[in-house]
C-alpha cells in the first residue's frame, strides 16, 4: 500500500478506500469539495474509477465515481464488501506532546487498532492545546490505509485526576511506568481477557503525586517496557504493538477480509 491509500486487491485492480460518515444505504453518494479534490488532485482518478467506501455502521462497498467536478464528486454504491463488524479495541491514553510526534502517535495508534483515544493533561504536560479536529483527520487517513472500518474516537482533553475518577469499572488501565515499579509488559498481558487501556505519561514522566494518585487505584496494572527509558510516543507505540502481539485476540476482533472489488 502507498502513503496515498491505494492498495491493490485481488483483481489486481488499484483501490481507494475513503471513510464517510454519511449513511451508506443510498445508490448514490455525494462527497464534498474536499474529498473531490482529494480524488481529483491527490490521486489522479476520474469517472469511471472505482474506490471503496465504508464506514463503523454499514461496513465497506464498492463505488464507481460518477461525476467528478471542483466543488463535488457523485460515487454510484455497488455491492457490500464487508459488513459491519466490531473493532474493540484497547484505549489509549496520553499526555500531548508536540505536534510532530502526536501526528505520529495518532497515526501509529489507528494503525494498531486502538478504538479510543484520550489526551491526558497531567503536572508535567507540556502541550495543553490539543487539535482534535486535526487528530481526527489523521485517524481517519490511517484508517483508510489499514483496512479498518471504524475511526478511534478522539475525546476531549482531560486532567488525570478526572480520568482516575471518572473511570470505567469494566476496563483494566495499564499504567507505562518508567519508575520500574511494574511487571514486565508481555508477562503481565498474557491471556488477559478482559478490556484494557493503555495510559502513557508526558515527557518529563508522572510526578510523584501521580505515582501515587496511580497506585491506589484497583483498577491499574502498572507495567514496565523494558531497560531504556523511551520517547512517549515511542512508549505508547511499544506497548500498544505487545498489547496487539499478546492480548489481541481479547482486546478487538478482526473484521473479515473482502474479496476483488468488482465496479458498480
Amino acid at each position: 500500500m502507498d502513503k496515498q491509500g491505494k492498495r491493490v486487491s485481488g483483481d489486481a485492480r488499484i483501490v481507494t478506500r475513503l471513510h464517510v460518515a454519511a449513511s451508506l444505504a443510498s445508490p448514490t453518494l455525494e462527497l464534498d469539495a474536499a474529498r473531490a479534490h482529494y480524488l481529483r488532485n491527490v490521486l489522479r482518478l476520474g469517472p469511471g474509477d472505482t474506490v471503496a467506501v465504508f464506514n463503523a455502521a454499514e461496513g465497506e462497498f464498492a463505488a464507481r465515481i460518477a461525476t467528478l467536478g471542483k466543488r463535488d464528486a457523485i460515487l454510484a454504491l455497488g455491492d457490500r464488501l464487508r459488513p459491519p463488524a466490531a473493532e474493540e479495541g484497547p484505549w489509549l491514553c496520553f499526555a500531548p506532546i508536540k505536534r510532530a510526534r502526536l501526528d505520529l502517535l495518532v497515526e501509529k495508534a489507528t494503525e494498531l487498532g486502538a478504538s479510543r483515544l484520550l489526551p491526558v493533561l497531567t503536572q508535567r504536560t507540556n502541550v495543553e492545546r490539543v487539535n482534535l479536529e486535526r487528530l481526527a483527520a489523521i485517524a481517519t487517513e490511517a484508517a483508510e490505509q489499514t483496512e479498518r472500518l471504524s475511526v478511534p474516537e478522539i475525546a476531549a482533553p482531560v486532567t488525570l485526576r478526572v480520568l482516575l475518577a471518572s473511570w470505567p469499572a469494566d476496563r483494566t488501565l495499564v499504567v507505562c511506568d518508567e519508575t520500574g515499579g511494574g511487571t514486565p509488559i508481555a508477562a503481565a498481558l498474557r491471556g488477559r481477557r478482559d478490556k484494557l487501556a493503555l495510559l502513557v505519561g508526558p515527557e518529563g514522566g508522572f510526578a510523584p503525586e501521580e505515582i501515587e494518585w496511580i497506585a491506589r487505584e484497583g483498577f491499574v496494572r502498572r507495567v514496565g517496557l523494558g531497560p531504556r527509558i523511551l520517547r512517549a510516543d515511542t512508549a505508547a507505540i511499544a506497548a500498544l504493538a505487545v498489547l496487539q502481539a499478546v492480548a489481541g485476540d481479547a482486546n478487538e476482533t478482526p473484521a473479515p477480509r473482502r474479496g476483488a472489488v468488482t465496479p458498480p
